[in-house]
């Protein structure tokens, strides 16, 4: 209770500040990732730091949104927390009634930070899931999916039953199909969104250490932690080499 009350007021708090474009902040100085068994924050210090994240990186996923995204893409991006305490540490991205971008962290991932640098990497990461239009992505592939598995059920003669059960197969695997790609690049314009807001990514990927590691698993969902945090530092050292070279 006492964390949800001291984040509730941050964020409110938080919320009551103007909008506005932030010009890119400096570029981090490179820290290495939190070690495992690191202590999380105190709990008035990760609710800061949630609304540092908050403040910093929202503007800069805006403007990446802005230039990246498909015309009439929804850029206001709106940050919300889950209070229950019961929910597994996680964040995600969705859309509302109104295709406005929603990113919902639990309250437990907050809670479970080992700095700021790894709420950020999050934030730009779910962020950028929308940037990049994964969510109707993924339900295209779905649908063609699906599609294929209707055809191999007429060709093949399957009752109704087994025609159903094709259908839920081939949209699962149209699903998957893109994924793993679907995540790096999220890992990658995360890195950069995180990157200009002035937050370290790769010590952000400190919770991939957190996290079991998905391997490469045929229908995963997820590539290898390793993979994911090359991609990270190979996009933070391209921006840190043109940052040195302005």
């Amino acid at each position: 209770m006492r964390w949800m009350l001291i984040l509730v007021t941050a964020v409110a708090l938080a919320g009551c500040a103007p909008g506005a474009d932030l010009a890119p902040a400096p570029a981090p100085v490179p820290q290495a990732p939190a070690s495992p068994d690191a202590p999380v924050l105190p709990a008035a210090e990760a609710a800061r730091a949630f609304v540092e994240v908050m403040t910093r990186v929202e503007p800069m996923a805006e403007a990446a949104c802005r230039d990246l995204a498909r015309a009439g893409t929804n850029c206001a991006f709106d940050i919300r927390v889950d209070p229950r305490p019961e929910m597994e540490p996680n964040a995600f991205q969705t859309v509302d009634e109104t295709g406005r971008p929603l990113v919902i962290f639990t309250l437990s991932l907050i809670a479970d930070a080992r700095n700021a640098d790894e709420l950020a990497f999050v934030l730009g990461h779910e962020a950028a899931h929308h940037i990049l239009g994964h969510i109707p992505r993924r339900q295209e592939t779905a649908a063609r999916g699906a599609m294929l598995g209707a055809v191999y059920g007429t060709v093949t003669g399957a009752d109704e039953a087994t025609m159903k059960q094709l259908q839920e197969m081939g949209a699962q695997l149209g699903a998957r199909r893109y994924s793993k790609s679907f995540e790096l690049e999220a890992d990658a314009l995360g890195a950069e969104i995180a990157w200009r807001a002035g937050f370290d990514p790769v010590r952000g990927t400190g919770f991939f250490d957190r996290l079991p590691d998905p391997g490469d698993a045929f229908l995963g969902s997820h590539p290898p932690n390793g993979q994911r945090r090359a991609q990270v530092a190979a996009v933070v050292a391209r921006l840190s080499q043109l940052s040195a070279a302005q």
